[in-house]
């Protein structure tokens, strides 16, 4: 095993774990968990993943979160499988992905499995219903937390085009019902085009 991290971090805060079998088995754990949480759709995997390997962690920071969502999103296949493969790879290269992807399948499968099995009961079920709505709503409220400390940091950075982007993407979407995939085109391309300056300058 490597006792070298893989990849340094320029944010002060990150600590990247020294890379063996206990930072593998605390992988696949964190993985496993908060898939099995992920209920309510791929997003709901952003508050997760913020609070286990950014605030608890420091595995990674709040931005080298948002650029996994944003590929993740941008990228086929499901979200949330997409979001843990680029985090492993990101903390332990191949190996970590490889983790990351098995731990994060493990538990739909074995819902789904669960629930095929069973489809007629649980299906028609009015408890199940009502857990799964208490689930979604929560999830809501997380997402909304989430988004709101993200723009806070970004008024508090006084980063001017991060703003706009966010507001306008905002707007767009709400108001003039813009398709998701058009802004996040559009999102990028400004980012490419005009915020180059901020990285390499």
């Amino acid at each position: 095993m490597a006792d070298e991290n893989l990849i340094e971090s320029d944010d002060p805060e990150v600590r990247r774990p020294t890379i063996d079998g206990k930072f593998y088995w605390t992988l696949f754990k964190s993985t496993f968990v908060i898939s099995a949480f992920t209920v309510g759709g791929g997003y709901v995997i952003i508050p997760l993943l913020k609070g286990k390997f950014v605030d608890e962690y420091h595995w990674i920071s709040d931005k080298e979160t948002l650029d996994m969502i944003a590929i993740a999103q941008s990228t086929p296949g499901i979200m949330a499988v997409n979001t843990a493969i680029m985090l492993g790879y990101r903390m332990a290269g191949v190996p970590g992905a490889v983790i990351g992807m098995f731990a994060t399948v493990l538990p739909p499968l074995l819902i789904i499995m669960l629930v095929a099995t069973f489809y007629d009961l649980i299906a028609e079920n009015e408890y199940v219903q009502l857990v799964l709505k208490g689930m979604q709503c929560g999830a809501t409220a997380l997402l909304v937390n989430v988004a709101i400390d993200l723009l806070i940091k970004q008024f508090k950075k006084k980063l001017i085009l991060p703003i706009v982007i966010i507001i306008a993407t905002f707007v767009a979407n709400l108001v003039f019902d813009v398709n998701i995939m058009i802004l996040v085109a559009i999102d990028g391309l400004i980012g490419f085009f005009l915020m180059r300056e901020k990285i390499y300058g």
